[in-house]
């Protein structure tokens, strides 16, 4: 299942259009094919998204689901991931007005829907509630049967949770189809599922197949693509954070883009985030585990600079590179070819 091209698209975002929790939303605006009519938010109702988000969409924001009727949207999506993937008490209301309407539902937080008793009652005919964070079914255990796969491994890692990794893949993964390369994003996540309807919802998986689950999805289209973006999760610097090692066990990676947020120097608790060479390190360490796993090198980083104006964004850029010698860019506001070139090099 995906977002439908030809279904019409509500986001709801209330509070989080410009929030830490609303990069579900977000990424829908700035990826999805789907015609989005309406953008949720009672906080910035009457606004210009563009002039928000710097999202170059021409969509309302209104104020509740009532109001965005009129644009005749028929599926709602909830676009926040707040900690812990659970829906706030104050979209419930949202949530069934929606479906009275006769609006199906994309869920992608951990709060499952589709079964709640007060919500079934409500679908009609062709309504649907897609919950889209649910373990997959005949899954095993990782054996390493991705390193013998003769296309390339692209997998993206961070300093932390939510700092542009499926972006940075997604945006990896066009730029390598107009080059004419045989590329697919494979996605790990809730949004990258929404956008990309396969993949494998990598943190509703039990931790013992967690790596099994990302190696059956990446030998189902390894075989027949010439590279695969795979979306990060998490960060090994983050005590919280334990999608990083299954993902790079499971999709036995060929490199490795880092992903960092400019300025950022601490995770969560006053956890430091060690300077980028030595978190280099790290990853090229683990990933390579001693020697039992092929060299994985980190070959480009990502800088997310949504918080720079565009002089301090360039001049962040350059210091990053000159601080790792690894080419830099932030794809977002200056393109990826940079970090395309270096996974070609490599």
């Amino acid at each position: 299942m995906r977002l439908a091209l030809n279904q019409r698209v509500a986001v709801l975002l209330h509070e989080q259009l410009l929030g830490r929790h609303g990069k579900t939303g977000l990424s829908i605006l700035r990826y999805s094919e789907a015609p989005i009519v309406a953008v949720i938010d009672r906080e910035y109702a009457g606004k210009s998204l563009t002039e928000l988000t710097g999202i170059k969409r021409d969509v309302p924001i209104v104020a509740s689901v009532a109001a965005a009727l009129e644009y005749q949207p028929q599926v709602l999506v909830i676009g926040i991931a707040p900690k812990g993937g659970v829906l706030p008490d104050d979209y419930w209301h949202e949530l069934k007005n929606a479906l009275s309407a006769g609006m199906s539902i994309v869920n992608g937080l951990h709060t499952p829907l589709a079964s709640m008793p007060d919500l079934k009652a409500l679908l009609k005919p062709g309504q649907v509630i897609w919950d889209v964070r649910k373990e997959p079914s005949n899954l095993d255990v990782a054996s390493g049967l991705a390193r013998n796969l003769s296309c390339q491994r692209v997998l993206t890692v961070g300093t932390d949770m939510s700092v542009g990794k499926m972006s940075t893949s997604l945006e990896l993964h066009w730029a390598s189809r107009r080059r004419g390369l045989r590329s697919k994003f494979i996605a790990t996540g809730q949004t990258g599922l929404m956008l990309e309807g396969d993949g494998v919802p990598l943190d509703a998986v039990r931790v013992d197949f967690a790596a099994g689950a990302v190696e059956q999805v990446v030998m189902r289209y390894g075989k027949n693509y010439d590279i695969l973006h795979i979306e990060g999760q998490g960060s090994l610097l983050h005590p919280g954070s334990t999608a990083t090692l299954p993902l790079m066990r499971g999709s036995q990676p060929t490199q490795m883009i880092l992903v960092h947020r400019a300025g950022q120097t601490e995770v969560i608790n006053g956890v430091p985030i060690p300077p980028l060479s030595e978190v280099v390190k790290l990853y090229e360490t683990v990933a390579r585990a001693g020697g039992a796993f092929a060299p994985v090198p980190v070959v480009g980083i990502s800088l997310n600079t949504k918080d720079l104006d565009e002089s301090q964004a360039l001049d962040a850029v350059a210091q990053t590179e000159t601080e790792t010698g690894i080419p830099c860019t932030d794809p977002i506001r200056f393109g990826v070819d940079k970090l395309l070139n270096a996974l070609m090099q490599g």
